[in-house]
């Protein structure tokens, strides 16, 4: 497993960053989107896609631009300049690439950067607190075609992401899950409880929080499917709710949305186990795992 440092999410950030400064700049000069890319031999609509983040940039473009808005200190020259190199500069995933698609790539330099990951799972454990052989076992499952190569390499990005979590400064995880996922044997009956144990220590982790929503709780408070929230501490970036489709993602941050998963989510952790109870729980499943050799049945069926 690579050792990989999360400083500030890797290029993906640092492009979301370098554009919002941008669009500061050009429209505290009153410079039209138009006007900002004829400059730049590009069209509006390339404006907006850098100042969004979403593209690269070119350091002669950047340099136009801020001559276009009128910067002319040098060390504010030369920052921006600094930040649009690094914006360039692959992340620690490059050497992933041929394994993982863009839109996922986009995610992995927010999680980095974020100060607060919010999610929910119905159908698995989250992919920041899984064990190599669960995360094994569900990779095979969603990989089917895939070489033994293939599948351990994305076994190792999976537990390098997880090095986010006990970093120096590492983000909280808040994450809220079904209690059904632990009566699923993903892997077989040994892998399963070992992933529960694991639960169980992470748990005792300052930064990670965890609840189940038990099979007794009635209704769904998201009755959509899985999703995840990103904070992060600099205001620059907005918060992202990330929804996971079969062979793309969402990336959320007009505020409405990001309100409406907000309280979907804060009615989740109403609905769920709390932490304590949570911990209790997970204990319990583990002991009817040890005690039988049978199919595992509900606590609440007890």
């Amino acid at each position: 497993m690579a050792s990989v440092q999360f400083e500030d999410g890797g290029p993906t950030v640092r492009r979301i960053l370098l554009g919002a400064q941008l669009r500061r700049l050009r429209e505290a000069k009153g410079v039209t989107r138009e006007a900002a890319g004829w400059e730049i031999r590009a069209s509006e609509s390339k404006i907006s896609r850098m100042e969004l983040g979403k593209v690269g940039f070119k350091e002669r473009d950047v340099a136009d631009l801020l001559t276009l808005y009128g910067v002319t200190d040098e060390r504010e020259r030369q920052a921006l300049l600094e930040l649009a190199r690094k914006a360039n500069a692959p992340g620690w995933w490059h050497v992933y690439g041929d394994l993982l698609p863009s839109w996922f790539q986009a995610y992995l330099g927010l999680e980095g950067a974020a100060q607060l990951i919010r999610t929910y799972e119905m159908q698995l454990v989250p992919g920041l607190l899984q064990t190599e052989d669960y995360a094994r076992a569900v990779i095979r499952i969603g990989h089917p075609g895939a070489s033994v190569a293939d599948i351990e390499r994305r076994v190792d990005l999976r537990m390098t992401r997880q090095q986010v979590l006990t970093r120096a400064q590492p983000p909280r995880l808040w994450a809220v899950m079904e209690e059904a996922v632990l009566r699923r044997p993903i892997g077989g009956r040994e892998v399963l409880r070992n992933q529960i144990e694991h639960l169980i220590k992470a748990i005792e982790l300052p930064n990670v929080r965890l609840q189940l929503v038990p099979l007794e709780a009635g209704g769904y408070a998201s009755a959509g499917g899985p999703f995840t929230i990103l904070r992060f501490a600099d205001q620059e970036l907005p918060d992202v709710v990330y929804v996971e489709q079969l062979n793309s993602a969402l990336y959320l941050d007009k505020r409405d949305d990001v309100d409406s998963y907000v309280a979907a989510m804060e009615r989740l952790c109403v609905d769920a186990l709390s932490p304590e109870d949570t911990a209790e729980r997970l204990r319990e499943v583990l002991r009817e795992l040890d005690s039988s050799r049978g199919t595992v049945q509900p606590a609440a069926a007890r």
